[in-house]
């Protein structure tokens, strides 16, 4: 081990084993360490010996006590080199007297890096860069070494310039800061000039660039944290001021705390972070080769305030397998190997505010033989401490993505309506196709596949297809928000329907077998809705309107030379997509833009509306009481020279003379 923490498991039951830890030291002549005895005890030394109990499994953790942090000078309790310290250790399970299994860990661990000490105030200071370049080469990017292509790397010394002298980085990347601009006299080219260049081009330093413009204001800057990095925890109790919607749950070792969950493939990953105040059901096929353990229920979450909370575990067992086992290939009673696996993993976190109050999960175990197929589940639902029952309505009326779409059947005396999707199962087909929630943003496709004989009636086989279609939509209205009111009509929206076809018309084929027209075997669901207002800063969303439509197909039935009594397949289909349009209509162009584009200042470089662009409010180089006081005066010498200009004027000036 190389970390002053390490985990193992003990199988089988635990009750009445005696767990401890002693050191082994080496022996010098032998190189062996010495032989253990059950009476040693759970500490010894700096280390800690500590065991979980489970049902079939024991997990035993071995940590260290002491400080790993370099000595600094005074300091006694800490590591005076940088390998800290070289042990072995030897983990004993006995019953009795008797050893039943032993762990041997040789530990080799190094003083830590990190500094947990008072953070130095000293900051580094950042010039104006309205008047210096914030970084005089930008192709330096590595401290204390010559980045190759270079050239203007301090570090890189004449002997090294000399192997990439010829390809050195060009522009600001390079190290040319201050690129002479356009408008700099000096840089008149002879093509493409106009010319009254030389009447109205620049003469400055370098110094002096435009392109210093483009930065901001910077006085001081602090050490941060790069985006894609978790923040170190220096302290236990200063790691987090509270969670934010979206933002991951944190366990006590400062990781992600993870439940399987689907991914955008549809495919479950079991290292998935849960989100804050973000509720999902998910349900994962695995079999018992493939199965794997999720994180621990002993591992302590971070509550948001910097103190830690256990989570309430209750284990249960699965008496009705049938749900969850979906295929059982035939094997024989003696070779069938079974293991104690979890089918079922139900979260539920208390919050308040910031932060998480409590957390209670409950798992459902049940006995996975090899050869069957299992359908684990995973939901988490997060309550507030407020709420008396599981109807939770968070501060954001609208809908999050990833929650379910709520529907609502307004013809039938219970209201409650379902829209879901198929969520196919062992071979796919449409008799054994479960049924899933349409979640609010995630665009889906699912289907299944409906056995079909080569005498099927084509109207039969479109009504049945229709209706497996139609089972999947069990409402007429779909809620705007997410806490739409069953008895408020204003809070739902009716489903648009489009019929697939007119059933007045016989579609027919002939006297073919085998082949149907206009078979509706696509489900086609849009869902549209936009951003109408924002509750602390997260978009409230709102469904305004729902489409289904249907997309027709030919079928044929599929056979090989000689097509018997037998069996083809139809495959179905259900896709949701959801449309985002703006919540208000956008301001029509006016007949001037439409007609006349040469003046619109964003397709053309001569703009004729900004002519006088230093008098309006979108010119920001200077205030605009200074630009306004300076117009007003451009304007007044403008016209005390139209006057002087004008003949009776110099009339008047004459004989004022006389």
């Amino acid at each position: 081990m190389s970390g002053p923490r390490v985990n193992s498991f003990f199988l089988g039951n635990s009750s009445g084993v005696n767990f401890s830890i002693i050191l082994s030291p080496i022996d010098e002549e032998t190189g062996k360490s010495q032989l253990a005895n059950c009476s040693g005890s759970k500490r010894a030394g700096d280390w800690n010996l500590n065991v979980t109990p489970g049902m079939n499994t024991s997990k035993v953790t071995i940590s260290l006590t002491r400080n790993l942090q370099l000595c600094l000078p005074n300091a006694t309790d800490c590591c005076t080199t940088p390998l800290c310290m070289v042990e072995t250790l030897q983990v004993l399970a006995c019953r009795d007297s008797v050893m039943l299994a032993h762990l041997l860990i040789q530990a080799e661990i190094y003083a830590s890096s990190s500094f947990t000490g008072n953070v130095s105030e000293n900051a580094t200071i950042i010039p104006n860069q309205v008047f210096q370049p914030l970084g005089s080469c930008p192709c330096d990017l590595t401290a204390g070494a010559c980045d190759v292509r270079c050239c203007c790397d301090p570090e890189c010394t004449s002997d090294l310039k000399q192997l990439f002298n010829e390809s050195c980085f060009t522009g600001v990347f390079g190290g040319d800061v201050n690129p002479p601009f356009d408008q700099l006299c000096s840089s008149q080219s002879m093509e493409y000039t106009p010319d009254w260049f030389p009447f109205l081009c620049v003469q400055s330093s370098l110094n002096n660039t435009p392109f210093l413009g483009y930065f901001y204001h910077g006085s001081t800057s602090t050490p941060r944290v790069p985006l894609f990095k978790i923040p170190s925890q220096t302290s236990p109790g200063k790691l987090l001021t509270g969670y934010r919607q979206g933002d991951p749950i944190m366990t006590e070792e400062n990781e992600y705390f993870t439940i399987p969950q689907q991914s955008m493939a549809g495919q479950c990953v079991g290292n998935a972070p849960v989100a804050y105040l973000q509720n999902f059901d998910v349900k994962c096929l695995t079999n018992l080769a493939s199965y794997k353990e999720g994180l621990p229920h002993d591992v302590r979450i971070n509550t948001g305030a910097g103190d830690f909370i256990q989570q309430n575990v209750i284990y249960r067992t699965i008496t009705n397998m049938g749900k969850f086992i979906t295929e059982s290939e035939s094997l024989h009673t003696a070779e069938v190997l079974c293991q104690n696996v979890t089918f079922a993993e139900h979260y539920t976190f208390i919050w308040k505010d910031k932060n998480i109050e409590q957390i209670n999960v409950t798992v459902f175990l049940g006995s996975l033989c090899d050869g069957e197929i299992l359908t684990q589940r995973f939901t988490v639902k997060f309550l507030s401490l407020k709420s008396t029952n599981a109807t939770e309505l968070f501060g954001n009326p609208g809908y999050q993505v990833g929650k379910p779409v709520r529907a609502a059947n307004m013809n039938a005396s219970d209201t409650f309506g379902s829209l879901n999707i198929w969520q196919p199962a062992g071979r796919g087909l449409c008799t054994s196709a479960a049924y899933t929630p349409v979640l609010f943003g995630l665009d889906s496709l699912s289907g299944c596949i409906l056995e079909v004989g080569i005498n099927e009636d084509c109207g039969l086989l479109r009504g049945k297809v229709t209706e497996k279609l139609n089972s999947l939509i069990q409402a007429t209205h779909i809620g705007k928000r997410d806490n739409s009111s069953y008895s408020d009509l204003n809070d739902w929206v009716e489903i648009i329907r489009l019929d697939p076809f007119n059933s007045d018309t016989n579609v027919s084929s002939g006297n073919l077998k085998g082949i149907c027209l206009d078979i509706p075997a696509n489900l086609n669901i849009r869902i549209i809705f936009a951003d109408v207002g924002a509750v602390q800063g997260i978009p409230q969303q709102e469904i305004l309107a729902v489409q289904i439509s249907y997309s027709t197909v030919i079928w044929q039935f599929q056979c090989g030379l000689i097509c018997e009594n037998s069996i083809s397949f139809l495959p179905i289909t259900a896709s949701v997509q959801f449309i985002k349009v703006p919540a208000q209509p956008p301001i029509p162009m006016t007949r001037f833009q439409i007609n006349y584009t040469e003046f619109d200042c964003n397709r053309n470089d001569v703009c004729w509306p900004q002519l006088l662009y230093p008098l309006t409010r979108f010119y920001t180089g200077e205030p605009y009481s200074q630009c306004l006081a300076k117009g007003l005066s451009l304007a007044f010498l403008v016209l005390l020279a139209a006057i002087m200009s004008n003949p009776w004027f110099s009339k008047l000036r004459n004989s004022s003379l006389v």
